[in-house]
């Protein structure tokens, strides 16, 4: 049964929390030091390390209950981005995670945004998009506070204040995501045009590797509102998509997306997207 779950997750969130648990396990077993893995762009420009810019994002903590929040994140929040708004898309996800991580590796470069490890990023990034697409989904809290899912990065972030965790990784993922969504949402609704378009070479890779379902013609060109096969409700409104079963995240579930007639609907044109 587990066999069977596993091998129907979608690829990309799969491979990247099959590769966040693979390093930690490897970690807790002292296989390596975790020095060896970080973000420290003094090693990387003067011993010309370069594997640092990629291995710090597959690092969520050493074994804990937070580590085992933040996986089941992945498997709840990545695999609905990756199995609702971008099913049959691969190239336009995988797009998304490269363009989130090179936004963090961006933003680490001003020392107050240093860290070094941005996996948690990532994974916020995903929960943010992920709560702009499912604006309406009901979250509860630990079973003691409801929320819509449109708040919901805040208050994880909230609680890793009262708990103690650092919060800069979660602020970098919000950021991320923000610029995600504006540039893929926010700016084609409001300009007709969209700038971040998912690049030729990633279609290529997604139909070379067969990863997923690659698009059937990369790269088109930018028609308004042709990106999503349906209409998307955003701030204040429903989805066109349901939420998903809730997947054990262990930290909030939600339900199922009714839509929504009141005026209160911010965007009820299609989203422009990736590809699009």
């Amino acid at each position: 049964m587990e066999n069977w779950f596993y091998k129907s997750l979608p690829p990309v969130s799969k491979a990247y929390g099959t590769a966040c648990l693979v390093l930690t396990t490897a970690c807790q077993l002292g296989l390596f030091d975790l020095v060896d893995i970080a973000l420290l762009y003094e090693l990387v420009f003067s011993h010309f390390q370069v594997w640092r810019l990629i291995t710090n994002f597959f690092f969520l903590g050493k074994f804990s209950i937070n580590f085992g929040i933040r996986l089941l994140m992945i498997a709840r929040y990545g695999v609905q981005l990756e199995s609702g708004p971008f099913q049959r898309r691969t190239a336009d996800f995988l797009w998304m995670m490269i363009f989130g991580a090179l936004t963090l590796l961006a933003l680490s470069l001003i020392p107050f945004f240093r860290s070094p490890f941005l996996g948690i990023s990532i994974v916020f990034m995903l929960l943010y998009i992920w709560s702009r697409e499912f604006p309406n989904a009901n979250i509860n809290i630990y079973g003691l506070v409801t929320l819509k899912a449109f708040y919901l990065p805040w208050a994880m972030l909230g609680l890793d204040v009262i708990f103690g965790s650092p919060i800069m990784p979660d602020l970098l993922g919000i950021i991320a995501g923000h610029l995600y969504y504006f540039l893929t949402v926010l700016h084609p609704l409001a300009t007709g045009k969209n700038f971040l378009k998912t690049p030729i070479w990633v279609h290529k890779l997604v139909m070379r590797w067969k990863i997923g379902a690659p698009t059937a013609t990369p790269a088109q060109p930018d028609n308004a509102g042709a990106a999503f096969r349906g209409r998307y409700y955003r701030v204040g409104g429903a989805t066109a998509y349901p939420a998903q079963p809730d997947r054990g995240s262990g930290a909030a579930t939600t339900d199922t997306v009714q839509p929504d007639s009141s005026s209160g609907v911010a965007f009820r044109g299609r989203s422009y997207r990736l590809g699009g």
